[in-house]
């Protein structure tokens, strides 16, 4: 993993702007993240084969009830400018139009704008799916955070986070994989983790 620090004390503003410049022309290979957390840029590699199939069938789960004009989206890079951060989740779940608004030179949303978002912990960003996302995903106002993290301490577990104030969210749900993890409204869906692949 890679890092580059940028002063962001102002945290908006020209600081801001040279930051996402800075990321928009980082070279990665192909398949990696690229991410802004915290005001570093970071690296990360492409995901595992677990990883990928866990995202496949959370997707499927949220295509049976997600309206027409939403999508869901592995790859839509998220913004948390107040908390110097720019995001691309496993899964992010936004209209269709928050990506139309958008200018061809625009490579984001606001993560206010999406209307859930997952991670999947791979063992190289344990902190920041756990901490650091979260964190800056609440103060956003974004309304749904999964985290479906395979190296908790005592087997892997789901827990469901919503109902930000602040800078933190209110647990809806925990459990282990096994369990059935129940998304409210809008989605009012249930997802059986028991089919997630486990180590």
């Amino acid at each position: 993993m890679s890092a580059l620090t940028v002063d962001h004390s102002e945290g908006y503003g020209h600081e801001w702007d040279e930051l996402v410049r800075i990321w928009e022309e980082t070279d990665a290979p192909e398949g990696c993240k690229v991410e802004i957390i915290e005001g570093i840029i970071t690296v990360s590699p492409a995901p595992a084969n677990r990883h990928n199939v866990i995202a496949g069938k959370i997707q499927r789960a949220l295509y049976t009830v997600i309206p027409e004009d939403w999508g869901v989206y592995q790859a839509l890079a998220v913004s948390v400018p107040s908390r110097s951060g720019l995001f691309i989740p496993d899964l992010v779940v936004a209209p269709e139009s928050e990506l139309m608004e958008l200018s061809e030179s625009e490579q984001f949303i606001p993560a206010i704008a999406s209307t859930f978002i997952a991670e999947i912990t791979p063992k190289s960003s344990l902190r920041h799916d756990r901490i650091s996302k979260p964190a800056a995903f609440a103060h956003a106002g974004a309304p749904l955070y999964l985290l479906v993290d395979s190296w908790a301490q005592g087997g892997p577990t789901i827990t469901l986070y919503g109902e930000p104030k602040d800078d933190v969210y209110r647990v809806l749900q925990a459990g282990k994989f096994g369990d059935e993890v129940h998304l409210p409204a809008p989605f009012d869906v249930t997802i059986d983790t028991g089919v997630f692949p486990v180590d």
